[in-house]
C-alpha cells in the first residue's frame, strides 16, 4: 500500500502509479483493473442468469400458450411494473443481510454472485417477452406443424426447431444485456450495496474517488472512463451481430436514411 503522503497525487508517467494514488495510498490504474474483472464478471453473470431463465420462460410460455402463458406474462408484467433501479435497491438491501439460502444453494451476503444474481433476475422480462414473441411467430411456421406431425416430442420440438430459430434473438440481445448489467452494478456499488469490500467494482472505485475530485480527479474520471469505453464497445458488438443475423433489417435501414436524405 504504502504512505499516501509518499505516493504522487496526480499521474506519473511510470510504471508504477501511472494515474495516481487514492487517499489510501493504493494505485488507481491497479484498482482500476482489479474493479473491472469484477464489474466485467458480473455483468457477464448476471447476462447468462437472464438468458437462460428468460429463454426457458419465454419459450414454455409460448410453444403452450394458454393459462400457463398467461401465469408467466403476469409475473413478467409484475416484475416489468416496477422500476429497474428501484427493485435492484430494495433486493439488494434485504439480501444483503441475510444472503440467499435455497435447499442446498447458498449465496454469502458479500459474494460476487449475489449482485450478480439480484440483475440478473430483474431484467429477465426484457429478455422473456422477445422470446416468447418470437416463439409464437415461429409456432404458426410450416416446419413446426410438419415435425408435429411427424410426432416430435416436445423436447424434440423444443430444442431442435424452436431454440435454434430464438438462438438469433438471443445472441443480438446478449451483448446489450451485459453493458446494461454493468451500469447496473457500478450504480448499485456506487450507492454501496452492490460489491463489497474487499473487493471493488468500477462503481466502488467512483464512491471512493468522489471525496477526492478536486484533489484527485483521477480516482473517479478513471473508472468512469472505462464502464462508458466497455458499454460503447458492447453496443456496437450488438449493433454488429444484429446486421450480421438480419441482413435485411440493415438493407431497411440503409433504405430508410436514403428515404430520409431525399426528403431533405
Amino acid at each position: 500500500m504504502g504512505d499516501s503522503s509518499a505516493t504522487p497525487i496526480a499521474p506519473t508517467l511510470e510504471g508504477r502509479y501511472f494515474l495516481g494514488a487514492d487517499a489510501q495510498g493504493r494505485d488507481v490504474a491497479a484498482r482500476v483493473l482489479y474493479g473491472g474483472r469484477a464489474s466485467l464478471a458480473i455483468g457477464i453473470l448476471a447476462a447468462l442468469i437472464t438468458v437462460v431463465i428468460a429463454t426457458i420462460l419465454g419459450i414454455v410460455a409460448g410453444l403452450y400458450g394458454g393459462w400457463l402463458d398467461g401465469v408467466i406474462s403476469r409475473v413478467l408484467d409484475l416484475i416489468w411494473a416496477f422500476p429497474v433501479y428501484l427493485l435492484a435497491i430494495s433486493l439488494a438491501t434485504v439480501l444483503l443481510v441475510q444472503g440467499i439460502e435455497l435447499g442446498p444453494i447458498t449465496v454469502d451476503a458479500g459474494s460476487l454472485w449475489l449482485p450478480a444474481v439480484i440483475i440478473g433476475l430483474i431484467y429477465i422480462p426484457y429478455l422473456a417477452r422477445p422470446v416468447r414473441g418470437e416463439t409464437l411467430s415461429l409456432r404458426r411456421q410450416e416446419f413446426v406443424d410438419a415435425a408435429v406431425a411427424q410426432g416430435a416430442s416436445n423436447p424434440r420440438l423444443v430444442f431442435g426447431e424452436l431454440l435454434p430459430n430464438v438462438a438469433p434473438v438471443i445472441i443480438v440481445f446478449l451483448p446489450l444485456i451485459i453493458a446494461t448489467n454493468i451500469l447496473t452494478e457500478s450504480a448499485l456499488s456506487y450507492l454501496g450495496i452492490g460489491v463489497q469490500a474487499p473487493d471493488a467494482s468500477w462503481g466502488s472505485i467512483i464512491e471512493d474517488g468522489q471525496s477526492l475530485l478536486y484533489t484527485r480527479p483521477w480516482v473517479s474520471i478513471a473508472p468512469g472512463i472505462m464502464i462508458v469505453l466497455t458499454v460503447l464497445a458492447l453496443n456496437v458488438i450488438g449493433d454488429g451481430v444484429r446486421d450480421a443475423l438480419d441482413p435485411r433489417g440493415r438493407l431497411r435501414g440503409r433504405r430508410r436514411l436514403r428515404g430520409m436524405g431525399r426528403a431533405a
